[in-house]
């Protein structure tokens, strides 16, 4: 009995073998992958990522125009339509970004969040109670003013305030989203360093997008943040 259970480990360890030497060749052919799977981001969800490279926003950025802001008076938030109702049927735009950056969202009949974690880029923080998240204009309405919109019709402030198209809109904490207000990359970037070049990208593409323009300082600190990236 001894003899043959060895006859029959010696089989199986050859089975083995060319089990391994076949896999091997596989993946030095790449008919099969061997590389681990990524591990899932933060929980919460993902910030709308630019599909931008960096390469591309140095390119944008060649292309705006560079002016002093014009803010004449008469600016309002109400001249910017935003929360949309039945943007994805009965979800107002808010409540559809909130779906589509949040992690494991469930809503109610009235497409309100009710459950799920979101997870806010400008500082790293997660968050399971929709109430402490706002929904970032990432050029912000008055900032839009400034830099052209003040020349729109209503009907386009309203787009420009609703734009799930672009990277316009961000799920973040309150907290950073009423620290940055309206200001400029010139003036406020999010807490966390490590998002600042994402940050940039978008702020570049939408800004791209509406033909808005960017002043000096802002130009610069642009500029400043992509020399790193």
């Amino acid at each position: 009995m001894p003899k043959k259970s060895s006859k029959i480990g010696g089989g199986l360890s050859a089975v083995v073998g060319v089990l391994v030497v076949a896999v091997f060749v596989l993946y030095q052919l790449g008919v099969i992958d061997l590389e681990p799977e990524a591990t899932a981001g933060p929980q919460g969800g993902d910030a709308p990522a630019s599909e931008l490279s960096v390469e591309q926003a140095r390119s944008q950025l060649e292309e705006l125009r560079i002016e002093e802001e014009d803010d004449p008076p008469g600016y309002d938030r109400a001249l910017f339509p935003h929360w949309d109702t039945n943007v994805q049927e009965n979800c107002t735009t808010r409540q559809a970004v909130l779906v589509r950056d949040g992690d494991a969202v469930e809503t109610d009949e009235d497409c309100k969040p009710v459950s799920g974690s979101w997870y806010s880029a400008y500082d790293g923080e997660t968050f399971t109670d929709a109430q402490d998240i706002d929904i970032d204009h990432m050029v912000a309405l008055k900032e839009g003013w400034r830099s052209g919109a003040h020349a729109w019709t209503t009907e386009e402030r309203g787009r420009f305030a609703n734009d799930m198209d672009s990277t316009q809109l961000w799920a973040v904490s309150a907290s950073t989203n009423r620290s940055k207000s309206d200001a400029d990359p010139a003036e406020w970037m999010p807490p966390l360093e490590s998002s600042h070049c994402d940050y940039v990208v978008s702020w570049i593409e939408v800004k791209h997008v509406w033909d808005l323009t960017v002043d000096p300082d802002e130009e610069s600190a642009l500029r400043d943040v992509l020399s790193g990236c």
